[in-house]
């Protein structure tokens, strides 16, 4: 795919960005994030079906992995790490791989991204095996890396899955699930951490949220088994057992505390 077909690398549609002021950048690139919602909206459809095939095979007992390189990399990682505290999901069950390892995540690491075969190599330290998912995470959709990682997994039975920014990418064709997310230009041009990142952010939400939702992971619309990790968390914990047992403040939270989660309250 050459860099002239690509949207993420197209000029932006404003110029003379040094010329603005900084009222008129931040209204600017305010107008661009704008786009991004509509953009998701538009692969709805695309979202479910890689939702529903997840959710077949994590039920099973397999797990979902997200690997990219960069920005893509580093959200991939945020996501997979925020599931644990927030709906007490083992650390195991979706996990986030960054080209480069853990040390990319803070310094960019030069031409990790640049290798075919070092995704699937960083995937098979897990053991995958047929009930489990990848998500190639690359805004232009021609990342080396994640192509490589999602190529092989395919081949090797996994169920597989791609968020791009680029229609009909190299990326898009080795999945079986592909999501396009067409944002258009960066406000400035080809910095795909802006709206190609933000639309990434916004799937990666939609895909984890619903999924443990799925797993029986929240009730009503409560996080009922969210860790215990902070005050915030044990009071938020203890105003549900309150309001669902009708107990006193003190009672509520003296009993969770000795039951260690909410669900295990109810």
């Amino acid at each position: 795919m050459d860099i002239k077909d690509k949207i993420t690398e197209q000029p932006s549609r404003f110029d003379h960005l040094e010329q603005m002021s900084v009222s008129e950048l931040l209204q600017h690139i305010n107008e661009e994030d704008s786009r991004v919602a509509d953009a998701v909206h538009e692969a709805l459809p695309q979202i479910q079906a890689f939702v529903e095939a997840v959710e077949q095979r994590m039920k099973r007992g397999g797990r979902l992995f997200y690997v990219g390189a960069g920005t893509s990399g580093r959200l991939g990682v945020l996501d997979a790490s925020e599931l644990p505290p927030t709906f007490g999901a083992p650390n195991t069950l979706v996990i986030g791989i960054i080209a480069g390892g853990d040390k990319a995540l803070r310094k960019a690491v030069e031409r990790a991204e640049d290798d075919l075969e070092q995704g699937w190599t960083d995937l098979l330290a897990y053991h995958p095996t047929a009930d489990d998912t990848v998500l190639g995470i690359a805004a232009s959709g021609t990342t080396p890396y994640v192509i490589g990682a999602v190529g092989e997994a395919r081949k090797n039975e996994l169920l597989t899955g791609c968020i791009t920014s680029n229609p009909n990418t190299p990326l898009a064709q080795v999945a079986e699930y592909p999501i396009e997310t067409i944002v258009g230009p960066e406000f400035v041009t080809g910095s795909s951490r802006m709206k190609s990142g933000t639309a990434q952010k916004m799937v990666l939400n939609m895909v984890s949220t619903t999924l443990m939702i799925r797993m029986g992971r929240v009730q009503g619309n409560r996080m009922v088994n969210m860790q215990l990790a902070n005050d915030k968390l044990i009071d938020r914990g203890t105003r549900m057992v309150q309001e669902s047992l009708g107990l006193s403040y003190e009672e509520a939270q003296q009993r969770l505390l000795e039951a260690g989660s909410v669900i295990d309250c109810l």
